[in-house]
């Protein structure tokens, strides 16, 4: 409930704030397991990557958010979960895994920092779907947070790592989630 209706507030902040336009809403899986994986350039993100979207998605984010007391509680009930950064985090990998054996969304940023220029991704979004048989949709979002500025996210073609000939492994599907990624980038930084 908490979700629907913050984004329902979103939908009108965000456009107004940001500028914000989604690109590519149709292509998005309407039902079944997806690992939705995108670049990471602020905190605004999880929100502004669920605004436009009729599913929920549940985001990894990492554990030391939760340690903050009114955060915590907002986040838990967005259906964050935490993730320990620099390590094998069993517990967000078998919470990521029921999530999507119950056909949800999962939301992760595979290069794991807001930081990086040239981002290598981490195998930890592949190795979700495989296991899962989920769907990978690439997104990219694409300007800045700024007052009247022109924000864009932009949703990709949904990957099947099951459908490719052979299956692909993780490291090749970790690459090609990241090569969709900087091509959504680009694509929207020339619209």
């Amino acid at each position: 409930m908490l979700y629907a209706i913050l984004q329902k507030v979103a939908r009108i902040v965000f456009p107004l704030a940001f500028g914000l336009k989604a690109i590519g809403v149709e292509r998005f899986p309407k039902d079944g397991p997806v690992v939705l994986c995108s670049n990471h350039v602020s905190y605004w993100d999880p929100p502004v990557l669920g605004t436009f979207l009729d599913r929920r998605i549940h985001f990894m984010a990492k554990e030391e958010l939760f340690r903050v007391p009114g955060l915590a509680w907002l986040i838990v009930r967005l259906g964050a979960f935490p993730v320990r950064r620099g390590g094998v985090s069993k517990d967000s990998i078998r919470r990521a895994l029921d999530l999507l054996a119950e056909g949800r969304v999962v939301g992760i940023f595979p290069a794991g920092t807001r930081k990086a220029d040239h981002p290598v991704g981490k195998r930890g979004a592949a190795m979700l779907a495989v296991r899962s048989g989920a769907v990978v949709v690439p997104a990219a979002i694409v300007g800045r947070y700024s007052p009247f500025g022109r924000l864009r996210v932009v949703y990709g073609e949904p990957i099947d790592p099951a459908r490719e000939d052979g299956g692909l492994s993780e490291e090749r599907l970790t690459e090609r989630i990241m090569q969709a990624i900087e091509q959504l980038k680009k694509s929207a930084a020339a619209d």
